[in-house]
């Protein structure tokens, strides 16, 4: 059944609630049809990130615009010189992603991550490590996905991929590949479905890019 702006916003204000890391009079809810906006501050990106998720997670989320700012302690206050030394670290102790082929920068504890990689895990796990970076107000991710394997993309091996998942519908999802983008669009229930669905499509071998099209629509 679809929830009032009312009920989910109540949901949602309970979710976060809910969360041991998060203070719930931090942050700012409003719903619009669906559309989950968050607002406020918080004390680190750690917070802010699970936030989002949390919200995410939710059934009759259909988007989460996430407003929320850092406004760090001034303990926690790092300079941009020692945060990119900590970035920098993690990454090389993190087995999953290439450091090597990344650059970073830092500006006003926002890390700005460039480069090229050859799987969209990688990419997840480079946000990952960093957000429980002390000193991160955020992260601007401009890293390109160039995948290794040459071969064409083929629709009927993403539609199998996405068949083999419990949690989604694929009678209710269309697949077309253009080159080596996957264009995911139709009908999924819930904002956690769409972002499955998706990370299924990122693990195809050769994709470059996923455009998700895909729309949430609650009964």
């Amino acid at each position: 059944m679809k929830k009032s702006n009312d009920v989910l916003r109540k949901e949602v204000i309970e979710a976060i609630k809910w969360e041991p890391i998060l203070n719930s009079n931090e942050i700012d809810v409003s719903v619009d049809d669906g559309i989950v906006t968050l607002g406020g501050t918080v004390d680190n990106y750690t917070q802010k990130k699970e936030a989002e998720q949390t919200v995410k997670n939710i059934a009759g989320v259909k988007a989460v615009v996430d407003d929320v700012k850092v406004d760090l302690y001034f303990s926690a206050i790092k300079s941009d010189t020692d945060i990119a030394a900590a970035v920098i670290k993690v990454l090389r102790e993190n087995w999953a992603v290439p450091d090597h082929l990344l650059k970073v920068t830092v500006e006003n504890g926002w890390v700005t991550l460039e480069g090229i990689l050859h799987w969209n895990f990688q990419r997840k796990a480079a946000d990952n490590a960093i957000r429980y970076l002390e000193g991160v107000r955020g992260v601007i991710d401009k890293i390109k996905i160039e995948a290794e394997i040459k071969n064409e993309l083929e629709k009927e091996f993403v539609e199998k991929a996405l068949r083999r998942s419990w949690l989604l519908d694929i009678d209710n999802i269309r697949v077309r590949v253009d080159n080596k983008t996957i264009i995911l669009s139709g009908i999924v229930s819930s904002l956690f479905q769409k972002e499955e669905a998706e990370r299924i499509a990122w693990n195809t071998p050769g994709v470059c890019f996923v455009d998700n099209e895909l729309l949430v629509e609650v009964d």
